[in-house]
């Protein structure tokens, strides 16, 4: 685990920890409604940390397999550079 996605993961249990916090504390009030989307986010963040981000970016670009292909590209990319010879 990158410690990027370390962080990503880290923020979904503060929001998923701070909105389950404030659903405890407004007991039996409507507006706790409000909080559990948040909580569900947090999780999601949790499971899967930072790749998250680059789906909502790739999904924003308008294509949802773009992270899929700069992934692919940097893995051919980095094969190339370790079966290159060294001098």
């Amino acid at each position: 685990m990158t410690r990027r996605d370390a962080i990503w993961r880290g923020a979904g249990a503060a929001l998923s920890g701070g909105a389950c916090a404030a659903s405890l504390l407004l007991d039996g009030s409507p507006l706790m409604i409000i909080f559990f989307p948040l909580a569900l986010l947090g999780l999601v963040l949790v499971i899967n940390g930072k790749k998250v981000a680059t789906a909502l970016r790739a999904e924003r670009r308008g294509h949802y397999h773009t992270a899929d292909v700069i992934h692919a590209q940097r893995i051919r990319r980095y094969r190339r550079r370790v079966d290159e010879p060294h001098n």
